[in-house]
């Protein structure tokens, strides 16, 4: 709302197209007295030698009959000029004396209708008519020179007022500036004297109030507009954001409760917003309670072999004198074989950490160079189907998930691992597959859970298929178990290079 009302204060472009409209006006004044007086300095029959300087020619067109004059006076950026100088004594030809006598009375009748100031000027710029100063010289005055010289030269000068401006109208520059027009009179060429015309523009707190009617319903317009425009961002925006600073606050309590849509939007953005929101805290909330849930795991897997190996360490430290070497020896064993399996499950956590945290590279690589990378030691027999299927990962981390499947069918009693992948549709489909003991129907939900193994008591970790499973996303990929004959048989899907 402060918008208009503020542009209306400072008042630059109305004002100043009332500096416009009151140039034009004088201009068109100006040109019909200037007809007025070349016609009578050709009636009086004054000769050529009497006359001024020669009128420039058109530049732009000068074989056109028309010479419009335009507006050129800008508040914003021309000075406004000091009072105008006083006029200093001259010598009057009789001959353009008498030309003003006869013109001085349609001076006094068009100033009390325009209300504009009059005075004509001869070739040397003494007023030869007009209510004051007639017999003096104005050709000193700038705009005055310039229309001697042939040119149309208009000013804007301080004004002198006769009486006070009433203080409000004392915001608007128009009323302390006057517009100043000269008009050269051209007689076959020549100057033959100057129209110089005054008139102090139209205030612009006068005019608002000659269209109050107008102002007034401008003004309930623009107050209505901008109740409606902030009962509209109350709505849509103001309390859709309080109500999701309240859930935030809600959430960060734990209310789990609070994680749901609100009640109102108000516009798509703020339920874009919203929904991205509240996917961001069940993300975290998930985490949590994956990182918890880790946590117990961890905590579980340490603290069995923790817990022998302290027992151990007591008894060898209280009664290990007492114990034979073959005593001696199986704690000392025991302690080595725990420790062992810390170690084993620090590397396996380790590498979990970095699967879960690994991004994407961007290489490319095939299966045939995946499988190069694969250790030569004891393992079943590869039959592989694949070609030069491309597969968008590194041959790295391809090698790591082939290790991983590998090793756990051998585990499981297989002796031969069948490999195949295929192309389509931007997807790389691979699929492994043995003949060892497969996966229990009891077991098929649980195989990807970190720390799940069957094969505990021979050293197992349960975080191989976790290590896949975090590797394959960070490259979108997914891995599932899939029904099978013989063995087990798992279905990768990578993006295809």
């Amino acid at each position: 709302m402060a918008l208009p009302l503020v542009g209306l204060f400072f008042f630059r472009l109305y004002e100043n197209q009332l500096i416009r409209q009151t140039e034009a006006e004088l201009i068109a004044q100006g040109a019909a007295l200037a007809a007025i007086h070349a016609q009578e300095v050709r009636d009086a029959g004054i000769a050529a030698e009497k006359l001024g300087a020669a009128v420039p020619a058109d530049s732009d067109n000068p074989d056109s009959p028309y010479r419009p004059i335009e507006p050129r006076l800008d508040l914003a950026s021309d000075k406004v000029l000091a009072t105008r100088p006083a006029a200093t004594a001259a010598t009057v030809d009789p001959a353009f004396t008498a030309i003003g006598a006869r013109l001085s009375g349609i001076l006094a009748e068009t100033q009390k209708t325009t209300l504009a100031g009059f005075r004509l000027l001869d070739p040397k710029g003494v007023v030869i008519a007009g209510r004051e100063e007639v017999g003096l010289s104005l050709g000193a005055v700038g705009e005055v020179r310039a229309a001697l010289a042939g040119r149309y030269a208009s000013a804007l000068r301080q004004r002198v007022p006769n009486q006070p401006s009433p203080s409000l109208y004392s915001v608007s520059r128009g009323t302390r500036v006057r517009v100043f027009v000269a008009m050269p009179v051209a007689v076959d060429g020549k100057v033959a004297g100057v129209v110089y015309l005054s008139r102090t523009p139209n205030n612009i707190v006068k005019h608002l109030y000659g269209e109050r009617g107008k102002v007034v319903l401008a003004a309930i317009a623009i107050l209505g507009g901008t109740l409606l425009i902030g009962l509209t961002f109350l709505r849509t925006v103001s309390r859709p954001i309080y109500a999701l600073m309240e859930w935030t606050k809600r959430i960060a309590a734990g209310d789990r409760a609070a994680i749901r849509p609100l009640d109102h939007h108000g516009t798509r953005e703020m339920a874009a917003l919203s929904d991205a929101f509240l996917d961001m805290a069940e993300k975290l909330h998930a985490r949590s309670d994956s990182i918890q849930t880790f946590a117990t795991h961890v905590s579980h897997e340490l603290k069995s072999p923790l817990t022998a190996i302290q027992g151990a360490a007591e008894l060898l430290r209280d009664s290990g004198s007492a114990m034979d070497e073959a005593e001696r020896r199986r704690f000392s064993d025991n302690i080595v074989t725990d420790a062992g399996r810390l170690n084993l499950l620090v590397r396996r956590l380790l590498d979990l950490a970095r699967a879960e945290n690994l991004a994407p590279s961007g290489e490319s690589t095939s299966l045939s160079a995946a499988l190069a990378l694969l250790p030569t030691g004891d393992r079943p027999a590869l039959r592989v189907e694949a070609g030069e299927t491309g597969l968008r990962i590194s041959a790295e981390n391809a090698a790591i998930v082939l290790a991983n499947l590998i090793d756990n069918s051998a585990r499981h009693g297989a002796t031969l691992v069948s490999i195949t992948a295929a192309s389509a549709g931007g997807k790389a489909t691979i699929q492994v597959s043995d003949d060892g003991a497969g996966i229990s129907p009891s077991n098929r939900g649980r195989i990807f859970k970190p720390f799940f193994t069957t094969r505990r008591d021979c050293g197992g970790t349960g975080m191989g298929l976790g290590i896949v499973l975090a590797l394959l996303k960070a490259h979108d990929g997914t891995i599932r178990l899939v029904d099978s004959e013989r063995g087990a048989r798992f279905e990768i899907i990578l993006p295809a290079a």
